[in-house]
């Protein structure tokens, strides 16, 4: 299984304030625990809201916002991508994680869907496509 792990924005974060060192080695000892676990796909920080921006749709309308966007605790500071044998498996890793940001802090954990969590909508047809992607995409990273 895999899950997206989402660490929230703060205030600090969205003002693009960095972490300090102590926090910096301490997310590396935390990550390096996760590598060596052959938990961890993937895993960044980002940059704060105000250098981003959102696509709106409406039927074949698109409309972009530019950041910075008001809600701080709807924003994404930070992922992992992990894949483990459960959701109380990544709970328990989540747990472990050093607090990302001074005083409180919020991590959300969300499932990644599978192929056959779509049932009979996901065709043979559509199945072989999203293998090719993967597989292509895979290519390319080796590439990099």
């Amino acid at each position: 299984m895999r899950f997206m792990v989402i660490v929230k924005a703060t205030k600090d974060s969205e003002a693009g304030i960095m972490p300090s060192e102590q926090l910096l080695a301490d997310m590396g000892k935390f990550n390096e625990e996760l590598v060596k676990a052959g938990v961890m796909l993937a895993g960044e920080g980002l940059h704060p809201s105000s250098k981003g921006a959102r696509v709106r749709f409406s039927g074949k309308t698109r409309t972009v916002i530019d950041g910075p966007f008001a809600e701080t605790k709807e924003l994404i500071a930070g992922f992992w991508l992990l894949q483990v044998k459960s959701k109380e498996e990544v709970i328990e890793w989540v747990k472990r994680c050093p607090n990302p940001f001074e005083g409180e802090s919020e991590i959300e954990i969300r499932q990644v869907f599978e192929a056959e969590d779509f049932g009979v909508e996901f065709t043979p047809e559509l199945r072989e496509q999203e293998d090719r992607l993967r597989a292509e995409i895979e290519r390319q990273g080796k590439k990099a």
